[in-house]
């Protein structure tokens, strides 16, 4: 079982903060720490999270974010600070757009914009939650993960500091012998994330990477550990519909309507512990598999 008891090192990485004082050039440009990751390059649900918080720290705090969509340029370096520029695109009654660019070095690795909307009633439905078991009765990926001996195993599990929960057989090891293109899991960050709601929605963006594509390799008899396999996201898109927190149990349901042309395609929804639907996701990846 995680402690859940110290603070989230994902705070210190989400909470990015201003390179410059306010007035000068720099007051639009963010910074952060970067994560070790195991296959020596940033992940990309980092650079999406902090993608999300910095173009939040340009708008007016009462307009909350509702979408954010990026691509993926170029891998990013876990040895080299990551710099977020933010274009104030538009501030209208009800919105606020935000283009962010996140750069290592001058070259861009990461192009996104973000959406913000103020306060407003309207039309409310969702879809609603599938019948799953609750993360209590399903087993950890950490149990999994922690009995492998091999430090890529433990990078994979407690070095992202999520603790996800496969209600399906998890990929990391073998592929799942029904083929299913969909797939539902718990996560919930392995201690508490102090912070506003942008914060937490960043940690949203952070942990919708994790899983996302697994569907993809799910569906076509793949797991992580096949040989020869090569993943990498190459365009995200995300909308929030509620609030919710990231350090409390979120149930991911995610389904691959499609894989074609060495790139797949996976929806997901997220849904609080309520089962009420608070995020929308749609990743395509690149997915090279290994030539016989």
């Amino acid at each position: 079982m995680p402690d859940h008891h110290d603070v989230s090192p994902l705070l210190e990485v989400l909470d990015v903060r201003p390179a410059g004082s306010p007035g000068d050039a720099a007051a639009d440009v963010f910074t952060g720490p970067n994560l070790p990751h195991w296959r020596q390059r940033l992940f990309g649900g980092q650079v999406l999270g902090q993608v999300a918080v910095a173009a939040g720290r340009t708008v007016a705090p009462d307009r909350s974010l509702h979408s954010l969509h990026a691509y993926f340029l170029r891998p990013g370096d876990p040895a080299v600070p990551v710099a977020f520029a933010v274009e104030r695109l538009r501030d209208g009654r009800s919105f606020s757009a935000r283009r962010v660019q996140a750069t290592q070095n001058g070259v861009p690795i990461l192009s996104g914009i973000a959406s913000f909307q103020a306060p407003a009633e309207g039309l409310d439905h969702a879809e609603p939650a599938p019948e799953v078991p609750d993360p209590e009765d399903v087993v950890s990926d950490y149990a999994v993960l922690d009995a492998v001996d091999h430090p890529l195993a433990r990078q994979m599990g407690r070095g992202r500091h999520v603790e996800l929960r496969h209600v399906e057989p998890a990929l990391y090891l073998a592929p799942d012998p029904e083929r299913r293109a969909r797939q539902s899991v718990w996560f919930r960050l392995d201690a508490p994330l102090p912070g506003d709601d942008l914060v937490q929605r960043g940690a949203l963006a952070y942990a919708s990477d994790l899983s996302i594509l697994e569907p993809v390799l799910r569906r076509n008899g793949m797991a992580w550990a096949t040989p020869g396999t090569s993943v990498a996201s190459l365009d995200h898109a995300m909308w929030w519909h509620r609030p919710a927190r990231a350090d409390d149990w979120i149930l991911y349901v995610a389904e691959s309507p499609n894989a074609s042309g060495a790139r797949g395609l996976s929806t997901g929804r997220m849904y609080d512990r309520q089962r009420r639907l608070v995020a929308t996701v749609a990743q395509e990846g690149m997915v090279r598999v290994p030539q016989g």
